[in-house]
């Protein structure tokens, strides 16, 4: 089993991490009521995906 040769110190380690972060959600807009949904998605305020009415909302 591999071993380090040496312990690496907090600022190495934190940085090796610097791309770890958390990225915001992507969102697109519905091509029916032009409301934010996220993609690949039906939208939930008018129950639409890409041109097809799916859901029927009240």
């Amino acid at each position: 089993m591999a071993v380090p040769r040496n312990r690496l110190s907090n600022a190495r380690k934190n940085s090796k991490r610097a791309h770890h972060a958390k990225k915001p959600k992507a969102t697109s807009l519905c091509t029916q009521c032009q409301s934010p949904r996220l993609p690949h998605t039906i939208c939930m305020s008018c129950g639409a995906y890409g041109d097809k009415i799916v859901i029927e909302k009240k």
